[in-house]
């Protein structure tokens, strides 16, 4: 190789190898960012029970799970049910009767769902002292299914 053909090479080299470690540590930030503002967003009713303690916290997040692992029909009946809306609505003819007939599959699907999980919260509710239940309340309206019920407080 001529001198010529290796300075070539080593400018190629050194362009590609500058571009690598600038997309590495871009996607590094990207990433790190990212698991930051998720951190800071956490929502739902795991995390709607982090002001409890250790054992509360396993205690809902095992009720959960258990409620979640009974309704797998309902969960299968509900994905179904919008795969079906989706087949439907992407049909070249809209059958109006069977686009009613999964909207109400799907609606009744996801209200036993919703019925189950707001059962098990209320069942788990109910196992807590009145100091514990008003941790969970503040934390359910910053964090979980009541944040939308409560308007902002105007300061």
């Amino acid at each position: 190789m001529t001198p010529r053909t290796l300075k070539t090479l080593l400018v190629v080299s050194l362009v590609v190898n500058v571009f690598l470690l600038g997309s590495i540590a871009g996607g590094a930030y990207r990433w790190f960012a990212n698991e930051r503002a998720v951190a800071a967003e956490q929502r739902g009713l795991r995390f709607a029970a982090s002001e409890l303690s250790d054992e509360r916290q396993r205690q809902l997040r095992e009720a959960l799970r258990d409620t979640r692992r009974d309704a797998q029909p309902l969960i299968r009946a509900a994905r179904d049910g919008r795969r079906d809306l989706v087949r439907i609505l992407s049909a070249p003819q809209l059958d109006r009767d069977a686009l009613d007939a999964a909207l109400a599959s799907t609606r009744e699907a996801d209200s036993a769902l919703r019925a189950q999980i707001e059962s098990t919260v209320a069942g788990f509710a109910a196992t807590l002292t009145p100091d514990e239940r008003l941790k969970l309340v503040d934390a359910m309206e910053r964090r979980g299914p009541l944040r939308a019920a409560i308007p902002p407080q105007k300061k």
